[in-house]
């Protein structure tokens, strides 16, 4: 499985799926589309300054609200390459891996890491490394029946690809 390298975007808690993908927009399934309006009711500047790669920290309870699939799919459209949080909601926990976006749980790292620090993860160990401060966090890491859905991108083509 790859790593992920990339700038951090900060959140804090209860960051929920209104937020991250605007009920008015719902009206779309294309993700290009919804990653255009990804965190803007939050963000005004994200989706300007978001780079492939990127990664989204966030404390408690990422992605709580409603179970919408938009929300991780608008994120990994944005270039998000992995989303950090001291603990998800869990319907968007399994959403996320169904559509092939690393989440990873770590409270220490999401307490620590700041806005604009440069942050590589290690998604076969779990180790996430601050860059910018030379600090080290362990991760939690996947089971390997999950790092086959994110490699593959998602649950839909892992299951095409066993068939």
């Amino acid at each position: 499985m790859k790593n992920a390298k990339g700038r951090v975007f900060k959140y804090g808690d209860n960051i929920d799926t209104d937020v991250i993908i605007p009920a008015r927009y719902l009206n779309s399934s294309d993700p290009a589309e919804l990653a255009t309006h990804c965190m803007e009711d939050i963000d005004k500047e994200f989706i300007k300054k978001v780079q492939k790669g990127d990664i989204i920290v966030a404390e408690k309870n990422f992605g709580c609200g409603s179970s919408r699939e938009h929300a991780p799919i608008a994120i990994k459209a944005a270039g998000v390459s992995c989303v950090i949080a001291e603990t998800f909601a869990r319907i968007f926990y399994r959403n996320a891996i169904n559509i092939g976006l690393p989440i990873i749980e770590c409270p220490k790292a999401a307490a620590e890491i700041e806005d604009g620090d440069e942050v590589e993860v290690n998604f076969d160990t779990g180790v996430i490394t601050d860059l910018t401060k030379g600090t080290s966090y362990q991760g939690q890491a996947f089971p390997e029946f999950m790092q086959r859905i994110i490699d593959a991108e998602g649950l839909v083509n892992y299951i095409n690809t066993r068939q």
